[in-house]
């Protein structure tokens, strides 16, 4: 039996809505170019990408906020910065994710 576009199960639809939401985040350059910096140099400081792609501050946090909103970044406190990294986790599923398409 084929189930057709209506009837898929549950778990497909959550992977299908996972699938979106992680490209909603990466939906702009520099959150790829963040991304990209993250994975060649964990973890990093907010003020170490400002430095790097020369935007003001409160655009890189937000574009971090994005991606953290996702889930496909982490932060942990050291004093008053943040410390990022890729969510390892994440990026396995986005990729387990893409290849099925």
């Amino acid at each position: 039996m084929t189930l057709n576009w209506q009837e898929k199960p549950d778990i497909q639809n959550k992977s299908e809505d996972q699938l979106a939401n992680y490209f909603k985040a990466l939906g702009h350059p520099v959150r790829v170019r963040i991304l990209r910096r993250l994975l060649a140099a964990e973890p990093c400081l907010c003020g170490e990408l400002v430095d790097i792609f020369s935007l003001a501050q409160s655009t890189v946090s937000q574009h971090l906020k994005v991606l953290k909103d996702a889930g496909l970044v982490t932060s942990t406190a050291d004093g008053p910065r943040c410390c990022y990294r890729v969510e390892a986790i994440a990026l396995k599923q986005l990729r387990k994710y893409v290849s099925a398409l």
